[in-house]
């Protein structure tokens, strides 16, 4: 490794041992960066030679607008007082707690061009989540949006200061800011100096938090983004995902700065409010969940998508009923693709022509993927098995004995059941431990939820296996219905006899829930496990 810009050599002291990374490969000349790297430079002082500084970069909403001299002139302010009124130093950790807009953004930016490294945390964490999170990073310092400060001072930092911004308090950031330089110089970092940790949601125990390079910002960048979404400087992105979200940090921030183009942060949005926006502003790029797309549909909102020039899909699996409903919709063909927090971005994917509906995609260029046995080894086209990839980036736990589970014989170890057909295109099956066993058949929780989606009644759905003494498992469905229809014992045999004209009867959801909702992660994702538990102890109660 590179000698280490980091004064504070916390994260890199962490890193696991080099011999349980996953292979990295840089086979592209566009990976091949140099040994002293900045992403918050390359983001913003590069682009700016490049393009300008007075062309749009963050758009609200209400109207504003800063340029990308704006943007730099803040973030050389922030990273002014971090150093120099806060004390903070080359890898230091900064946590960072907000919705998605400016202030949010530069202060990520400033953090990472001080050399500190950002922790950004999602908005809706409580004080027991946040105390795990600054716990782990072992933070020195919190930036909040002052709406969302209770929380985190409710929460149990380690003794971190918590400074505030954007309620004009007397020791408020953008105060302390506004008398600062407007230009400082960024950190001498290293290429492969720890610039983000970026936590997983945390959903079936303690939560990881996942360690990335100044490298590995751009590198997602100039694999997905610039040969999947290829953005031009004229687009203007926006969406839903947090910026805590590796999925919104890199669609909504680092691709369209890469890019030299703008985006428009959206503090919280409903589907219906999201295509408005996109609509009032004319934005060219989108980032959301299949759920959202679907639910745009539904409400009647094609019509305000007509500006998109781009839609991707991510989090979830998207069903083929989506893209289809979608593309007949707009005339957009979504761009589906799978990624993971430890990989920080999305690896497989495909666009344009080269999409087929209901695949998730061929391998990005810059990574390679691959379907293993339990042994490690390939398995046949068409044959399921685990989902392996290696790239640019990769697994980095800080200090987390898992990293022998997700890194495994050089290759990331996703935790998703995929086949591959004899194309090279990868086509989802399930998460691993999602895979439903009845009656010695494999059944794939997302086909049967594919399935019921395909049902006009059907809103959402989600499809867990519970334990059944005859079968060993059950296959039930809890399902949310569109408002046009009540729950009755005459729908559910109606759904069950739709799944058996479509895809193979043993499939079919012997045991159907109708619920208001299905429970999620901060970032969206359906917390199956929740319903796995909840219909267990269900059973087991009778």
């Amino acid at each position: 490794m590179e000698p280490t810009g980091h004064a504070d050599t916390f994260c890199r002291d962490r890193l696991p041992p080099r011999a349980s990374w996953p292979e990295l490969v840089f086979g592209r000349p566009e990976l091949c960066y140099p040994a002293r790297l900045n992403c918050a430079r390359e983001l913003l002082d590069e682009v700016i030679g490049r393009h300008g500084g007075q062309r749009r970069c963050l758009v609200t909403p209400g109207g504003e607008t800063w340029s990308y001299a704006d943007l730099l002139a803040t973030v050389s302010q922030v990273a002014a007082v971090l150093t120099g009124e806060l004390g903070i130093v080359p890898g230091n950790r900064v946590l960072l707690r907000g919705p998605n807009n400016p202030w949010l953004a530069a202060c990520w930016l400033a953090v990472v061009r001080a050399g500190a490294v950002a922790v950004p945390t999602m908005p809706l964490l409580r004080p027991g989540e946040l105390s795990t999170v600054a716990a782990i990073a072992r933070i020195d310092l919190a930036l909040c949006d002052s709406r969302f400060a209770a929380d985190l001072l409710a929460a149990d930092l380690g003794g971190a200061p918590v400074v505030r911004y954007g309620g004009g308090e007397a020791d408020d950031l953008t105060r302390r800011a506004a008398g600062a330089p407007r230009w400082s110089p960024p950190a001498d970092t290293a290429a492969d100096d720890v610039a983000l940790l970026a936590f997983t949601s945390g959903t079936t125990g303690r939560p990881k938090a996942t360690m990335h390079f100044h490298r590995d910002l751009l590198a997602i960048a100039d694999t997905f983004s610039a040969h999947l979404v290829r953005p031009v400087a004229g687009d203007l992105f926006t969406g839903t995902p947090p910026l805590a979200f590796t999925f919104g940090l890199g669609g909504l921030l680092v691709f369209p700065l890469r890019a030299g183009a703008a985006s428009l942060l959206i503090e919280k949005a409903s589907p219906a409010e999201l295509a408005d926006a996109i609509a009032a502003h004319r934005a060219t790029v989108c980032f959301t969940a299949p759920t959202a797309y679907r639910a745009m549909i539904a409400a009647g909102k094609a019509g305000q998508l007509g500006s998109l020039r781009r839609a991707v899909s991510a989090g979830e699996h998207l069903p083929a009923a989506t893209w289809e409903a979608f593309r007949e919709a707009t005339g957009i063909a979504l761009i589906d693709g799978i990624g993971s927090t430890e990989m920080l971005h999305v690896f497989v994917s495909a666009a344009d022509d080269d999409v087929r509906p209901g695949a998730t995609g061929r391998a990005v260029p810059g990574y390679v993927a691959a379907v293993l046995d339990e042994a490690g080894d390939p398995v046949p086209d068409g044959v399921p098995g685990r989902l392996a990839v290696k790239g640019p980036t990769g697994c980095r736990y800080l200090g987390d004995p898992r990293q022998a589970v997700y890194s495994q014989g050089g290759w990331n170890i996703t935790g998703d059941t995929f086949t591959r057909d004899e194309d090279g295109y990868f086509w989802y099956q399930a998460r691993s431990d999602d895979m439903i066993v009845s009656s010695g058949y494999n059944i794939a929780g997302p086909e049967v939820e594919e399935a019921l989606m395909a049902h006009p009644a059907v809103a959402e759905c989600c499809v867990v296996g519970v334990p059944d003494e005859a079968r060993g498992q059950l296959v039930k469905a809890f399902i949310v219905l569109t408002s046009a229809d009540e729950a009755s014992p005459e729908l559910e045999s109606l759904l069950q006899s739709f799944v058996k004209q479509t895809i193979a009867p043993y499939k079919y959801p012997r045991a159907i829930e109708f619920v208001p909702g299905l429970p999620r992660t901060s970032t969206g994702k359906i917390q199956r496990f929740v319903l796995r538990q909840a219909a267990a102890h269900m059973k087991a109660t009778g």
